[in-house]
């Protein structure tokens, strides 16, 4: 009877704007969720198989409700260099726990990147989701794979040590003078003998200054750079030498703690000619354990130093490039000197870049990588599986994962201290909350009324 199903189609009309309303109240309660994707729902008739010498039967309707997962929020500042946001498509990879036994432990993929450290040092979510990514190998490398999900591992700044790091490389800005009278001890001066070389005291230097290195331990060492004007025209001799000392050992042909010895030269015009230069740039400190006899003009820590082995360059300029050591007639000076190294620092904080890269911040200055972070996409997001925490799971719909880094193929980048919003828009949900109401009175009004027509049916017999 047509009336009947009348009666249904309204009862349909209630279910499904029913559960339409779900999905507005649910939209708007989560209009301020981090990484929240809004829920829309779409009505289809349920109409039945007929001809048009049929008598009408009323179908009905049916809702279907879907996350708009492929849809971004806004993107506004946030308070942590944790909080992680990505700027087109993608997703972050999570799992529940912090470490997987084995490949089938379930994994998640969201966009609610606030991230917190907790207290044993790993990033969670709001929802206390972990965030996974690329370990940095210790030669600076990361192994990444586009399905391999066991290369990922657990975010965590608690197991970051404190680190210091020797210094490799040292640069010296400097004038000398080049009117500067020739001393009479120049005559008898000899690198090589304590009582005719600059760093034994005996003989005065032109000009001299102190460079401070750091060790493999990130102790600091002076190195003492003495010149002395050469009665050679445009010729400097140089020693570098340890303060104190006993700080080295050395070999044949150094003495008095001497790290290395030569001339500095210069051209006519004042900038340096590496060409007759003599000192040598490339300082090269033997561990202090060395057991192995030193050659002539090695050099070794003391072994009362317990320090390891190390190299530094040493800069002191090129006639092609501004800077290094010049041979002007103005007041011998030294105006910068640059060394990298740091002394022993503990984990300060943490950057993460729009690549990716997390960096851990130490109180020394030093900065290094230790992992990056992937971004998961999919061929159809919108297939994907709504789980609890505003994290979403793989599906037959969704097609499989890919990973990549942050801006590489598909994947949108990683904005740090930023948070996606809701992609939920207030005005519309309430648009659709009036008319969902509408919708849902009309359906009540449909039955009331087949229920007065079959009231009347039924009047008939009486």
């Amino acid at each position: 009877m047509s009336i009947n199903s009348a009666l249904w189609a309204g009862a349909s009309g209630l279910l499904a704007n029913s559960s339409a309303l779900a999905a507005i109240s649910d939209n708007i309660a989560n209009v301020n969720t981090v990484g929240y994707k809004r829920a829309s729902t779409s009505f289809s008739p349920l109409f039945e198989s007929r001809n048009e010498s049929s008598r009408y039967a009323a179908g009905g309707v049916a809702s279907n409700n879907q996350l708009e997962i492929s849809r971004g929020g806004l993107l506004t500042p946030g308070s942590s260099a944790t909080d992680l946001a990505i700027s087109g498509d993608g997703f972050f990879v999570v799992r529940g726990t912090s470490t997987t036994s084995s490949p089938t432990d379930p994994v998640f993929f969201t966009r609610s990147g606030r991230f917190q450290s907790d207290a044993n040092g790993f990033l969670r979510n709001d929802a206390g989701l972990f965030l996974y990514g690329w370990p940095v190998q210790a030669d600076g490398s990361v192994t990444s794979n586009p399905s391999d999900l066991n290369a990922l591992e657990a975010i965590n700044l608690s197991s970051i040590g404190g680190a210091a790091e020797a210094t490799s490389n040292v640069s010296i800005n400097a004038n000398l003078q080049a009117s500067q009278t020739v001393s009479a001890a120049e005559g008898t001066y000899a690198a090589g003998v304590s009582g005719t070389n600059m760093a034994s005291g005996t003989v005065t230097p032109d000009f001299q200054r102190s460079i401070q290195i750091y060790d493999s331990q990130g102790g600091v060492r002076t190195m003492t750079l003495s010149l002395l004007k050469s009665s050679t025209a445009n010729q400097w001799h140089a020693e570098l030498h340890a303060t104190p000392a006993s700080d080295v050992t050395t070999g044949a042909g150094l003495v008095d703690g001497q790290v290395a010895t030569g001339v500095i030269a210069f051209d006519v015009n004042g900038d340096i000619d590496l060409t007759n230069t003599t000192l040598s740039t490339t300082l090269n400190f033997l561990s202090s354990n060395n057991a192995a006899a030193l050659g002539a003009n090695q050099v070794q820590w003391a072994s009362a130093t317990g320090i390891g082995a190390q190299s530094v360059t040493l800069n002191i300029g090129s006639a092609t490039q501004p800077g290094g050591m010049t041979q002007y007639d103005s007041p011998s000076a030294l105006i910068s000197t640059q060394v990298d190294g740091a002394v022993f620092g503990d984990f300060s904080g943490v950057e993460i870049d729009g690549d990716g890269n997390v960096f851990a911040k130490l109180s020394n200055g030093i900065v290094r990588q230790i992992y990056r972070v992937p971004v998961a996409t999919f061929v159809n997001p919108n297939g994907l599986a709504a789980e609890s925490g505003g994290s979403y799971s793989v599906t037959p719909d969704s097609g499989t994962f890919t990973l990549n880094g942050p801006g590489e193929g598909a994947s949108g980048s990683i904005a740090s201290a930023t948070l996606e919003n809701s992609n939920v828009d207030l005005a519309t949900e309430f648009t659709s909350l009036i008319t969902t109401q509408r919708a849902y009175s009309a359906s009540s009004k449909i039955i009331t009324t087949a229920d007065e027509m079959l009231d009347e049916a039924i009047r008939m017999k009486r």
